[in-house]
This record gives C-alpha cells, sequence and structure tokens, in this order.
C-alpha cells in the first residue's frame, strides 16, 4: 500500500515493472492504469501477482482519486480506470467526444465505506442521520458530548472531521450516500489525498472521526458499526455485511475501459475476473463478486 506519493508515475512504474530493464512509464507496451485511491492496493496487487505470471507484461499503476483516474481515461491516455464512484453523463459524453468510444464499466469488487474512530474512543456505534449531522453543512454535532460520549486524550471534545479531497470517488460516493446529492460538506474538515491516510491521521488523532474502506483497518483504530435507521441495530462493516446488503454503506469498485476491451487489456480484465484476481480481492479485506 503506498503513501501520497502514489500519484506518481514514474514511482509507480519503478515499484510495478518486475523484471523490466528501465522505469519509464511511456512505453507502448505496457497496461497504463489510474484512479481510485481506495482500489490502489488491490490494483497494485493485480498487477504484481499477474506479472509475475506472465513476465512479458508490463502494468503501471496510478492513484491519486477516481476523478484522476476517469480524467486520464476521457483524455486517452491510459486503458484502464479505476473508481470507487459511477462516471457522470457528462464524462461518459466528454469521452465519446474525445476518443470515439463510450466507456465500458465493469464491476470488479465491492467495498464498506467504514466510520473510523480512535483506538480508544469509547463509541461503538453511530447512525446515518448523526453522521449527517456531524459532516453536513449546517450540521448540529460537533462535539463528542453530543453523542453521549467522552473521549480519552480529547480534552476539547471537539470532533475532528477526516475526510477526502474533492477529486476522490470516496468523497463524492460518502457525500452523495450520508448528505444526499442536494446537501454540501461542512468547511473545515481536514481533508486527505489518499484512503490509507484518512486512517492513519484518525489513529494519531484521538478527537478524530474519518471514512475510507474497510481494506484500510488497522490495530491502531476502531471500526464503527453503522445505524441504518434510528432504533435499530448497528451493522458492522464487514464481508458478509457487504455481500448480503445489510451495511448501509456499501458500493461496488469499477474499472472502466475505453469501448469494449481488447487485446492485452481484456486478457488482463478477464484474469481480475477470475478466481485468481477475485482471490487477491478477499484477501485484500474487500468483497469479491463470487
Amino acid at each position: 500500500m503506498f503513501n501520497k506519493s502514489i500519484s506518481s508515475w514514474l514511482l509507480v512504474s519503478c515499484t510495478l515493472l518486475l523484471g523490466s530493464a528501465g522505469c519509464s512509464s511511456s512505453s507502448n507496451d505496457s497496461l497504463q492504469v489510474s484512479g481510485s485511491d481506495t482500489m490502489v492496493n488491490v490494483s497494485q496487487k493485480w498487477a504484481e501477482v499477474y506479472m509475475k505470471e506472465n513476465p512479458e507484461s508490463q502494468i503501471q499503476v496510478a492513484g491519486g482519486g477516481s476523478g484522476v483516474g476517469i480524467a486520464a481515461l476521457i483524455g486517452g491516455d491510459i486503458q484502464i480506470a479505476n473508481a470507487s464512484r459511477k462516471m457522470k453523463s457528462d464524462e461518459l459524453e466528454l469521452a465519446k467526444k474525445n476518443t470515439g468510444k463510450t466507456p465500458a464499466e465493469f464491476v470488479v469488487g465491492r467495498d464498506a465505506l467504514a466510520i473510523y474512530v480512535h483506538k480508544d474512543n469509547p463509541l461503538e456505534e453511530i447512525s446515518l442521520k448523526q453522521l449527517a449531522e456531524i459532516y453536513g453543512e449546517g450540521g448540529e454535532i460537533v462535539s463528542w458530548k453530543q453523542l453521549g460520549n467522552s473521549v480519552p486524550g480529547c480534552a476539547s471534545d471537539e470532533i475532528v472531521r477526516v475526510s477526502r479531497q474533492s477529486s476522490s470517488g470516496t468523497y463524492v460516493y460518502f457525500r452523495e450516500a450520508i448528505l444526499g446529492k442536494e446537501r454540501d460538506y461542512k468547511q473545515g474538515s481536514l481533508d486527505q489525498s489518499g484512503s490509507k491516510d484518512v486512517v492513519d491521521l484518525v489513529a494519531k488523532t484521538p478527537c478524530a472521526i474519518g471514512y475510507s474502506g474497510m481494506g484500510y483497518a488497522t490495530d491502531q483504530v476502531k471500526m464503527l458499526r453503522v445505524v441504518a435507521t434510528e432504533g435499530e441495530a448497528g451493522i458492522a462493516p464487514t464481508v458478509d455485511n457487504a455481500k448480503n446488503g445489510s451495511y448501509p454503506i456499501a458500493r461496488p469498485l469499477l474499472i472502466y475501459t475505453l469501448g469494449q476491451p481488447e487485446g492485452q487489456t481484456k486478457v488482463y480484465l478477464d484474469w481480475i475476473l477470475s478466481a485468481a484476481g477475485q482471490k487477491i480481492v478477499s484477501e485484500l479485506g474487500y468483497v469479491p463478486l463470487n
């Protein structure tokens, strides 16, 4: 799993081009993949394992957020865009206008978007309504006391909101799932460029709350159960609960290609969707398709 420098093509090329004589990102024989930071660890692992099995292949993986990958696909600069949100209608139209091809969408797994707090925070569950009041514009929940909670090490009692940058598909999905399409985020959150960065910051900030993929959990943070409807029991972010639809903040992990994939792109995507590729999805804490 990479840190914020994952967005550098050069760094990732040097890391992933196993057995390659060079580190150039401009090779015409390589597949270029960019996008969702939520998916960057599984995407990197896919590339690593696939290239070990197919030494003649070269696959370059970069993160940066779903918006970054989608923009690169629209520009015809990459073959595969990873996304934790769906492409918008105007993005699909622009891709067709620029490249002559309509992007094809493939579901390659699922992810439960977990709500993280510091490991010493005694809170065990939180409702969608409470999350909206914490993160949403005009929201009235600003302290842990309002949640009936006293957090060790958080002298101010102020809830420190950790969020993602606006280019992130996770940022877009969380806003729509928690706040609705019309309501925006409250100002003043600590916006991070990567999924791992969110969890790392929450881990060292007793007052913090943040959202990120469940695959980024560590023993330094706690994932809260989420209550969909007030008065109901909270549901934990687990593979089983994401599969059966009971966890209320679960989403598909997507890959987009320009038109139906062909050649090396199709072979690689077929492998991702195969038992071998889906085993990696499961191993890294995400939800496989089967």
